[in-house]
């Protein structure tokens, strides 16, 4: 069966060991140098960032979030052991895991870290699909005459480059398609490398839960239940135009979904739609103060996606659900195109003021949209906010100033609410 060594690289036939350096992290599967499908996730990648900037942090218990009445929005596997999950209240992580070492997301410093992993992808294939700063797809198909190896050898050799150069980690999925990549890419974390083969899907999907599939969350749970599915056995009981009529266009994907037919390609160079942003509350949530930290934080955010990769947006959006899962939302265009967190902020914010009721909300978002380059963002004067322009001047000085001392190194008092 065919074999690779994750530390040197070597590939070889089965065995337990690597035969040239004696590893005992060996990858061995009998498609391994067939498949070229991958998703690589970082492990952890905020708290991990943190972890490799300040090595007195290294065993230590680490979440990245906002104040104690914010959220968590990553936790290093420390932190996580006790229990502690993305968009859990801050005080319930603390509550579990009272040792924990808060710190506030350095955004921009993120995005530069991403920058880099992205550049070693890009010198692996030109197909390359980013999902978010940590995580992206990977068609290698046609790069074994380019490389010389396989790709299974040349992803190894990007997470071993990632840790080497940028002290990092990262897991690897890799199939024949995109949905069984990312599958694959959470089965082994941290520092994981698992493998799905077109011969093993069916028996490999056979009694997994649905909640597998990328968006089916709480709710859409919830409705599944409701019609008697909870594993991919159950869907498979059910034949293409009974799904189609239960479930909409929904039922066509879970067709082919639990067949493990995925037909998307890995698009390069889709244009980006939209920048967005929200957080699911743990707990549904009235609070004024608490929603307005909310809205500062995912504006922030949306932000400083827009500055790393260099686009702005001409349409503001506001998301929020209901605590009857009633989905709210309300968008406004602006003069011109912005990737200011200031101004995104404030018209969410008035948009916000428009909501009759004010909750309880269980999810709050923030987008832009009409996507374009940033070349002239935020150059029109602001004739009723004559304050506009001194802000957004106030922005660039504090982006500076976080990009050479970190994003702790200045703070607005609306952000650690």
């Amino acid at each position: 069966m065919p074999a690779l060594c994750r530390d040197c690289l070597t590939t070889f036939d089965d065995g337990k060991r690597c035969p040239a350096c004696r590893s005992p992290r060996v990858l061995s599967h009998p498609e391994l140098f067939d498949l070229s499908i991958a998703h690589m996730d970082c492990d952890a990648f905020y708290a991990s960032v943190e972890k490799r900037d300040n090595p007195d942090l290294a065993d230590k218990p680490v979440i990245i979030g906002g104040g104690r009445r914010g959220v968590v929005s990553t936790a290093c596997y420390v932190a996580r052991i006790r229990g502690v999950r993305s968009a859990m209240p801050m005080f319930k992580a603390l509550a579990l895991c009272p040792d924990a070492v808060v710190i506030k997301p350095r955004g921009a410093h993120y995005a530069a870290v991403s920058k880099q992993i992205r550049a070693m992808m890009d010198e692996l294939t030109p197909s390359v699909e980013p999902l978010s700063l940590d995580e992206a797809f990977l068609d290698m198909t046609g790069t074994e005459r380019l490389h010389g190896h396989p790709p299974a050898v040349m992803l190894a050799k990007l997470v071993k480059r990632m840790q080497d150069e940028l002290g990092l980690t990262g897991s690897i999925g890799l199939s024949h398609n995109k949905f069984l990549a990312k599958v694959a890419s959470d089965l082994d974390k941290p520092r994981g490398f698992s493998v799905i083969g077109q011969a093993e899907t069916m028996a490999f999907l056979r009694d997994k839960p649905v909640r597998m599939i990328w968006g089916v969350g709480a709710a859409a749970q919830a409705t599944l239940d409701k019609a008697g599915i909870r594993t991919f056995t159950d869907l498979l009981r059910w034949d293409r135009d009974a799904l189609i009529t239960r479930f909409g266009s929904m039922g066509e994907r879970l067709y082919h979904l639990s067949r493990g037919e995925d037909f998307r390609r890995i698009t390069a160079h889709a244009p980006v739609k939209s920048i967005s942003n929200e957080t699911t509350f743990f707990e549904d949530t009235a609070d004024p103060d608490l929603l307005d930290g909310h809205l500062w934080r995912l504006s922030e955010k949306v932000a400083d996606r827009a500055k790393a990769t260099d686009k702005a947006g001409r349409v503001i959006t506001l998301k929020l659900k209901q605590a009857n899962f009633r989905l709210i939302t309300k968008r406004t265009g602006l003069p011109d195109t912005t990737q200011s967190a200031d101004r995104i902020y404030r018209t969410a914010r008035a948009l916000f003021d428009t909501v009759s009721g004010r909750g309880p909300f269980r999810l709050i978002g923030v987008g832009i949209s009409e996507i374009s380059a940033a070349d002239g963002a935020d150059m029109a004067g602001d004739l009723l906010d004559p304050q506009a322009a001194q802000r957004r001047a106030a922005e660039k000085a504090t982006d500076a100033i976080r990009a050479r001392f970190g994003d702790g190194a200045i703070l607005k008092g609306r952000s650690i609410r």
